[in-house]
């Protein structure tokens, strides 16, 4: 058999472009070719399950249109499919004079990306958030919570129920493009398409590679671990605090999110992972670590990042260090407070410059689509990526 369409990735982007593929092409054969043996295992699974508001993105980027839209797509099919959801909103806040004009500055590229965003009296925000240390916020009335594992699953439902394909424990080896279908070798055999859409995650640029596309750059593995609030001093955080971002560190720093199940996580840190799927400070693959190591771009942005960075792995492995900074936040919380909860790993493109790219990067061939960079806020974008990615096919 050859598929008319065929999915690299089970995470929440491959579902929803395989949902799309549905809706707009019900006659065509679609298989889902997922490695492991369930669904929505890495990026998807492992997030803090923010409905972001895009405030943070460049106007005019992918970024900014998709997560905005995104917001109001992934609320509404919540609604419309019985998915628990809150619209919370989260504040933004300022801790010490230095971070004001760079508040300033969010505040306006909000205001930029048409978002409603909302300078707050000190006042205002103890209201809202009461123990937190701040000197100045804003609020992001938009912003949500929800379990993209629950929204993943009924992707999956919509494409089964569409004559759809998921062949879990399925993993691409090779590509080899004829001339009238793309052949894929798995380790269960080799499948045929017409057409392939990469959205492979940790290993998007392993596959664009298998197709061969050579790209100016390489996913580098980024593990975010957090710490979890103890249930009595949940009440400390009420919905979502978030720090002014460093522009001196490509990353966002510890925040404070209350999760669709009630817990509270506190993170994350952003440590180099000596493997693609790392979720654990031991977990070591030897040609993960080469790869990445020895990249000219990771090496840059190493000596670039190096101050901030040693801070970050510093507070990887010393609790007193991570609740120092914690503290900053919310002084009432000590470490006897808080216990190791779950890592993710973040797929972050690099170019060989030692650039972060900050945008969605999607490649697209004559019969093939790779989306080789897709981080946060790809999985509050994702009922739109697959609208982007399937409208242009």
């Amino acid at each position: 058999m050859v598929y008319d369409y065929a999915i690299i990735g089970g995470g929440i982007i491959g579902l929803s472009v395989g949902m799309e593929l549905c809706k707009k092409h019900p006659d065509a054969s679609i298989i889902i070719l997922e490695k492991e043996e369930a669904l929505s295992q890495h990026q998807t699974g492992n997030n803090s399950g923010v409905i972001h508001s895009g405030i943070y993105y460049p106007p005019g980027s992918l970024k900014s249109k998709l997560a905005r839209q995104g917001n109001r797509q992934m609320k509404a099919f919540c609604k419309k499919h019985g998915i628990t959801f809150e619209q919370c909103g989260k504040v933004i806040v300022a801790t010490k004079e230095s971070e004001l004009p760079l508040l300033e500055d969010l505040y306006h590229r909000g205001l930029q990306n048409q978002l409603k965003v909302e300078k707050i009296s000190l006042e205002e925000l103890y209201e809202v958030e009461p123990h937190v240390n701040a000197i100045a916020a804003i609020r992001v009335p938009s912003t949500g919570i929800v379990d993209f594992s629950e929204v993943s699953a009924v992707f999956a439902d919509y494409i089964v129920q569409g004559n759809g394909n998921i062949a879990l424990g399925t993993e691409v080896m090779d590509i080899d493009d004829q001339e009238d279908y793309v052949n894929l070798v798995t380790n269960k055999g080799k499948v045929r398409s017409r057409f392939l859409i990469n959205c492979s995650g940790l290993f998007s640029d392993k596959v664009t590679e298998l197709a061969g596309i050579k790209t100016d750059m390489k996913i580098i593995p980024f593990r975010g671990e957090y710490y979890e609030l103890n249930p009595d001093k949940r009440h400390l955080v009420h919905n979502l605090i978030y720090p002014v971002p460093n522009p001196d560190f490509p990353f966002l720093g510890v925040h404070f999110t209350r999760m669709a199940d009630g817990r509270v996580l506190i993170g994350p840190n952003a440590v180099y992972s000596f493997k693609r799927e790392g979720y654990q400070k031991w977990d070591f693959n030897w040609r993960d670590f080469i790869e990445g190591a020895t990249y000219p771009g990771f090496l840059k942005l190493a000596r670039s990042n190096m101050k901030e960075g040693l801070k970050e792995m510093y507070r990887s492995y010393s609790k007193r260090a991570f609740i120092k900074e914690v503290q900053r936040f919310i002084p009432e919380i000590n470490e006897d407070d808080i216990t190791s909860a779950t890592s993710g790993v973040r797929a972050q493109a690099l170019d060989s410059e030692g650039k972060l790219l900050d945008d969605f990067v999607i490649i697209r061939q004559e019969k093939a689509v790779h989306v080789c960079n897709a981080p946060s806020p790809a999985a509050t974008a994702s009922i739109e990526i697959g609208k982007e990615i399937v409208g242009a096919l």
